[in-house]
């Protein structure tokens, strides 16, 4: 009986996570969902086994908690579980103004977006680079790519991650290790139905399906990994800033954002 390789999904219980376990599980892939919501997991990890006959295994986890990720990593290693993808999936935002938003909630997104993804990347990455085809998909977004006042500490987490994400890819393209850095914008959880009228979602023509941003995340892993911005809006919008003062898109940003 040949060993079973997993991938690890954190976030795995809705919205991009719970995408890619189900693209992954498509492609026959085995996997370690993680979440906090063990009985969401376990009905998922249920589905998945059933539909695709594969391996998953469920491990309950709340990343935001101080050296989260190390403690996963840890439960990993000891059952010599053998990985070779991880997804850096879990993450969230939070809005409004930066003194009137909870502190402790703000280190909380820190943790979860950052310090959960290199304890993982870290501790999981002599076990990846055992594998021939291993890769990492790190869950960033196009909020990294400028200031986001009234957003700044999310939009500052995923700058972090974008920056870390794509330096580790240049360090370990000799490794066989590939990194996929995916920067989406704004996401639907699932494709509305086609009676159902749109207008009243403001820049509509901006948001992509789950479904859609995580195949694009997937060929580009296929393809020895690399920055992925999905949706021509969202990559007009990067090259517009370019034309823009650096000093004036933040402006611009904040007159969005309060309305």
């Amino acid at each position: 009986m040949q060993d079973v390789t997993y991938a690890v999904v954190t976030g795995a219980s809705r919205g991009l996570g719970r995408a890619f376990a189900h693209a992954l599980a498509e492609r026959k892939q085995s996997l370690i969902l993680v979440s906090r919501s063990k009985e969401t997991l376990a009905a998922l990890a249920e589905e998945l086994e059933t539909a695709h006959s594969i391996s998953t295994l469920v491990f309950e986890c709340d990343l935001a908690a101080p050296s989260a990720g190390c403690r996963l990593a840890r439960l990993l290693l000891d059952r010599r579980l053998s990985i070779n993808l991880l997804v850096n999936n879990a993450g969230f935002g939070l809005r409004g103004s930066f003194l009137k938003l909870s502190l402790q909630r703000q280190m909380e997104m820190l943790r979860l977006n950052n310090s959960a993804v290199v304890e993982l990347t870290y501790s999981l990455l002599p076990s990846l680079l055992g594998h021939s085809q291993a890769g990492i998909i790190n869950v960033s977004s196009t909020a990294g790519f400028q200031a986001v006042p009234y957003a700044g500490v999310y939009a500052a987490t995923k700058s972090f991650l974008t920056s870390f994400s794509t330096g580790l890819q240049e360090e370990l393209r000799s490794s066989g290790v590939r990194v996929v850095t995916l920067c989406p914008g704004r996401i639907l959880a699932s494709r509305p139905p086609a009676s159902t009228e749109d207008s009243n979602r403001r820049f509509s023509f901006a948001y992509q399906l789950s479904e859609d941003v995580v195949e694009r995340a997937l060929e580009a892993l296929a393809n020895g990994g690399g920055l992925v911005i999905p949706g021509f809006a969202n990559k007009f919008s990067l090259i517009a800033q370019r034309f823009i003062p650096r000093r004036t898109v933040p402006k611009l940003v904040a007159l969005l954002s309060r309305q």
